[in-house]
């Protein structure tokens, strides 16, 4: 048996602070009694502590509790003006905001389309999005959601394009958007904040080892292992898009950023042509696939045809899926992005049955179960674990007021 840890009464404080915050977000406002049950801590100790972090300015007063035996009970919540934190998802077109307090409520949102790389540098052209959604305060920390994703040994964005991330490509880009800012910044790959969401709120929750696959125009993947989002030694991993497989160019054909590999045989564009081979117009993918599963429903020659198109397209992503999943071994694959919301479950069972005929057979296949914008919800959940993991610790820390709102 291990020794037990004994810990200072400032560290022991410390702790309890940090417990009993989470507890007034997930379960505030509180009175000190049950603050006191559900810490496990004494009352005096809970009144001591309430009074610490309001000192902080982490807690504030909520008002009474009436209508109970006894005194009036006074309630506390978490100071939700503490700080702010934003989150964007960046395409070409267009700039998603969202502005959350350190409780997690949304208090301002904004999607200006993107403007041009000529009309201002690229921090000026975020500050200019973030200042749409109107933020109530400072903001303590943003996430930005891209294409792409930064390159840890040399400080670029890398895997994608000028022409996809337009004024992107710029030197030691975190710390320049920081300084640019005024804030703490963190750029992290769209489809890896979509698995964080999915991981929290979604299709992999309490699943620790899964893939998420993103199929749209582009492809792209975001793999969890243990339990923790695996981003790899030049922060590439899961940038199977050029994946080479049977049935494609390779970028010996044409060169990195030419039509090939796993995006050539299913991607947007790939999937289109291909459904239209089997005699399904549409005025882009999405339309072919959502008329392929209309088609399928019915009888005939062309339903016969839909039905065949969708299965071919089933085995192209399912050949990818076997790939990654040789090499990775994941519990679970979630299905996201248009080309799979718009297959549904018919897409969905298609790509398992073609994962069992590759052998694959124990992986479970999940379609996308988080609502709204995936990126925006998965870049919101790193901003706010952050902010609240320096807020808090830095208000424990000092012992004293923490000036959280404005530092």
């Amino acid at each position: 048996m291990k020794p037990p840890v004994h810990g200072t009464p400032r560290l022991m404080r410390a702790i309890n602070e940090r417990a009993a915050l989470r507890i007034l977000l997930e379960k505030g406002p509180l009175t000190r009694p049950e603050l006191s049950e559900l810490t496990g801590l004494s009352k005096p100790t809970a009144f001591q502590l309430l009074a610490r972090l309001q000192e902080a300015g982490l807690v504030v007063n909520d008002g009474v509790r009436a209508g109970q035996p006894g005194r009036t009970a006074e309630v506390y919540r978490v100071n939700a003006a503490a700080a702010y934190v934003a989150a964007l998802d960046v395409t070409p077109e267009r700039i998603g905001v969202q502005v959350a307090d350190i409780t997690g409520a949304v208090v301002g949102e904004a999607g200006p389309p993107a403007p041009s790389p000529e009309g201002g540098g690229l921090a000026e052209r975020l500050r200019a999005a973030i200042g749409a959604a109107r933020p109530p305060g400072p903001l303590r920390r943003v996430v930005i959601g891209v294409q792409g994703a930064v390159d840890p040994t040399t400080g670029r964005l890398d895997y994608a394009t000028a022409e996809d991330m337009p004024g992107w490509q710029i030197p030691d880009l975190v710390p320049t958007l920081g300084d640019g800012l005024g804030v703490t910044v963190d750029v992290e790959n769209d489809v890896n904040l979509v698995a964080l969401a999915e991981q929290a709120h979604g299709a992999a929750t309490g699943c620790p080892d899964f893939v998420l696959l993103w199929a749209d125009e582009g492809l792209g993947a975001a793999l969890v292992i243990g339990g923790r989002l695996h981003r790899g030694f030049f922060g590439g991993a899961g940038e199977v898009g050029y994946m080479p497989v049977p049935g494609a160019a390779t970028a010996r054909d044409g060169g990195r950023f030419a039509h090939h590999g796993y995006q050539a045989l299913v991607g947007g564009p790939a999937v289109q042509d291909l459904l239209r081979s089997y005699g399904v117009h549409g005025t882009d993918f999405r339309e072919s696939v959502a008329a392929a599963v209309r088609l399928a429903e019915g009888t005939g020659r062309a339903a016969e045809e839909a039905a065949a198109g969708l299965r071919t397209v089933a085995a192209r992503v399912a050949l990818g899926l076997a790939t990654i999943a040789s090499v990775v071994d994941p519990g679970l694959v979630v299905l996201a992005g248009n080309l799979m919301s718009v297959g549904g479950e018919r897409l969905r069972d298609l790509v398992e049955r073609e994962l069992r005929v590759l052998g694959v057979e124990r992986l479970r296949v999940r379609l996308s179960a988080v609502r709204g914008n995936p990126v925006l919800v998965g870049a919101m959940d790193l901003a706010l674990a952050r902010v609240r993991d320096e807020v808090f610790g830095q208000a424990t820390r000092d012992g004293g007021p923490a000036a959280a709102a404005g530092r």
